[in-house]
């Protein structure tokens, strides 16, 4: 079976959408006003694990969906959800699902318009979200000088998968609690993306993984990224050697995620930084944009090539 980025490709070229460029979100016009939207689907096979709490699932389903909007800058205000259940699902299970909607719909300001319901083999939340902007943030923006940055660090959500999936030895106190609500329990940076998001160059959702985003954001900008300042936490380095694997592998291969990565002038650093304190979003910067393509890690005076490597529920 092919690969998501093969599959989109397919799928465009059969709609014939020549240049199809894919962005975090879509944006038209319509009667004058550009609409936002963006749509993410949760699937129990691939992104539940058994232990998960339905009521986290479905209220990560809709801040899945509105870390989209946040790398672009723009708020989602509506949405619509599809639901689809086996008929064996219980009454108790649904109204799981309908607590976890709730919460995440409060959370951000949004109002549930409708959807649609059906049957299946197993659990699947469709959520499609919309807003409106003057214009968004897109992921080709990068210019030579600018400066990347992330809202992070990384490392504990896809550590507590892990935990969820019961594969390794789990972790001790304080980390493992972090980590298991990192991968469970989200938090999308709204309210930093949709102030901050005009001093952007460029900004991607990272919940594929860091590699992914910083690959993805190079080949659009066209330009070449050094990342000089690994965002690796003391604790999350510390889970990684307790645990025997590559830190570095949590970090960048990761994903799950909802952080996102930016690019911006200098000029505009000093408005970001003083919008990340406001709202309380950890800001950190990892590199700088050059001429070229690829990404690179800069150790000392070593330069290694960052593998196009991250979540992908295809693999």
């Amino acid at each position: 079976m092919p690969y998501e980025s093969e599959i989109i490709r397919i799928i465009q070229d059969r709609l014939g959408n020549d240049g199809f460029v894919s962005e975090d979100v879509e944006a038209f016009s319509m009667d004058g006003k550009m609409v936002v939207t963006g749509t993410d689907t949760m699937v129990q096979s691939t992104d539940i694990p058994p232990k998960m709490n339905l009521a986290d699932a479905a209220r990560k389903s809709v801040v899945a969906c509105v870390s989209d909007f946040a790398a672009k800058g723009v708020r989602p205000r509506y949405g619509v959800i599809s639901v689809n259940v086996p008929e064996t699902t219980s009454s108790q299970k649904i109204a799981s699902i309908g607590t976890g909607l709730k919460e995440a719909c409060d959370e951000y300001g949004i109002s549930i318009l409708g959807g649609d319901t059906n049957g299946g083999m197993e659990i699947v939340l469709n959520i499609c979200l919309f807003g409106s902007a003057r214009q968004i943030v897109g992921r080709g923006g990068a210019n030579v000088g600018d400066r990347v940055f992330v809202t992070g660090p990384f490392g504990y959500a896809p550590a507590g998968l892990q935990m969820f999936l019961g594969k390794g030895r789990e972790g001790k106190g304080a980390f493992a609690r972090m980590a298991k609500a990192a991968f469970a329990r989200p938090e999308s940076r709204l309210d930093f993306g949709v102030e901050s998001g005009a001093y952007f160059s460029s900004a991607m959702d990272s919940s594929d993984g860091l590699a992914v985003t910083l690959n993805e954001m190079s080949r659009q900008s066209k330009k070449k990224l050094i990342i000089d300042n690994v965002p690796l936490a003391e604790d999350v380095q510390k889970h990684a050697k307790f645990v025997g694997i590559d830190p570095e592998t949590l970090v960048f291969h990761g994903g799950e995620e909802y952080e996102f990565v930016f690019t911006a002038s200098q000029d505009n650093q000093e408005a970001i930084m003083n919008s990340a304190s406001r709202h309380g979003t950890p800001v950190i910067q990892i590199g700088f944009v050059m001429p070229g393509d690829g990404v690179f890690v800069k150790r000392g005076n070593k330069m290694s090539r960052l593998a196009d490597s991250g979540w992908d529920p295809f693999k």
